[in-house]
């Protein structure tokens, strides 16, 4: 039997795991929100403390970027974003999740060929283009002032 393109993307949509798109999207949405909730509940708590405005921002991605590593560590952190989705995802969280997970999973390579070399795998286009983009950014923003 010979299989057509259009034979094989029929087999691929009866094969493929049917999802409501309107939960995923609400699941996500309230997830992420629960971790702003956190974070901003650890902000005023920071502020609480008699922390300035500038220190509790510092010590509130700290300790959200420690708490999702721990978490990361312990598969807590897996078993959330397999039922929440992209709601994990928000930026500090997720990629303090995408270098721990690294990380963990270059271990058994040794320190400095596992680890060392494979801990950014994740997180390195990341930095890469979201540092180009900021650059890129700013020149247009520097460009757009001047006149």
């Amino acid at each position: 039997m010979q299989v057509t393109p259009e034979l094989y993307q029929d087999m691929q949509k009866q094969s493929m795991p049917h999802s409501n798109t309107k939960i995923n999207v609400l699941t996500a949405f309230l997830t992420g929100g629960m971790i702003c909730t956190i974070g901003q509940i650890l902000f005023f708590s920071f502020q609480n403390l008699g922390f300035s405005q500038e220190q509790s921002m510092a010590w509130t991605s700290i300790t959200l970027v420690f708490l999702s590593a721990i978490l990361t560590g312990f598969g807590i952190y897996e078993k959330l974003a397999r039922h929440a989705g992209a709601g994990t995802l928000v930026p500090i969280t997720g990629f303090a999740n995408a270098i721990a997970s690294s990380a963990i999973e270059s271990k058994t390579e040794g320190f400095v060929l596992g680890i060392g070399t494979k801990i950014f795998t994740i997180a390195g286009p990341v930095i890469l283009y979201g540092t180009a983009a900021s650059v890129i950014y700013g020149l247009i923003y520097y460009l757009i002032s001047i006149f």
